[in-house]
């Protein structure tokens, strides 16, 4: 028996199945980052990183934590029992020194950041998102629009600039595993493609493609699994390169924040 539960339910279940991502950052983040890095770190971690005995910052070798809002708190309350300092740095300033760890290797080696990637204009770029790109048809943003799709009101702050450029040219090659679809098929045949909210031993709660919560018992079902493909289309055809800069210009500035 499948059974259908109102909106408001789906809604409640999103929010606490929403899990905290890893911030993005800029070539401006990542230069500002090494300042505070080679003044207040420095003088510990060496420059190169490999100052403190089994920790290797330049390859994202941690004690304790790995993403990065767990390494800005570790900056701005320290370690305690341990020589690791707290640093009186906002968020902000926290999380620059943390897109400068990300991207410590390849400034050492002179290399560019992969993060250099170009940024459009965030005015053309929205109405891409609005109209030619139809990204509204999917996504939502800032309480507007659909729910089954992944909620890009903070993409800005939880993805890094290649993540999202490659994200509209390649979406298989980003997709995370928190934003696969989720498919079923039933005893009788029919076939149900959505968003996995919670599954137990004997029941699966997803949200299917018209936004209904929807139970099922798995008892009733002849299989059932994640999708591995996305079902996002490639901009690749659709947008020129200046078009997908433009787009991007726009989504980098998705933090969260109400306009």
């Amino acid at each position: 028996m499948i059974r259908i539960y109102p909106l408001v339910a789906a809604t409640m279940l999103i929010a606490a199945a929403a899990g905290a991502q890893d911030h993005g950052y800029t070539p401006a983040d990542i230069e500002n980052g090494g300042r505070l890095y080679q003044a207040s770190c420095g003088g510990c971690h060496a420059q190169d990183g490999a100052g403190v005995s089994g920790i290797e910052l330049a390859r994202g070798q941690f004690r304790r934590g790995t993403s990065d809002t767990d390494l800005i708190k570790i900056i701005q309350t320290g370690i305690p029992g341990t020589a690791m300092p707290p640093h009186n740095f906002t968020d902000a300033q926290a999380a620059t020194v943390v897109a400068y760890l990300r991207n410590m290797a390849t400034v050492r080696s002179g290399a560019a950041p992969t993060v250099l990637r170009g940024i459009g204009d965030a005015a053309r770029g929205r109405a891409l998102f609005e109209g030619k790109g139809q990204c509204t048809t999917c996504h939502r943003v800032n309480g507007k629009g659909p729910r089954l799709a992944p909620d890009l009101s903070e993409v800005g702050a939880t993805r890094p600039l290649p993540e999202l450029h490659q994200a509209l040219l390649d979406p298989n090659a980003t997709m995370r595993a928190g934003n696969r679809f989720f498919q079923v098929v039933t005893r009788d045949g029919q076939t149900i493609t959505g968003r996995l909210m919670n599954q137990d031993t004997f029941s699966i709660q997803m949200l299917d493609a018209k936004e209904r919560l929807v139970s099922l018992p798995k008892s009733s079902l002849r299989e059932y699994g994640f999708v591995r493909t996305s079902p996002m289309t490639a901009v690749q055809g659709k947008l020129s390169l200046q078009e997908v800069d433009d787009l991007v210009g726009y989504l980098v500035t998705l933090k969260g924040l109400n306009p």
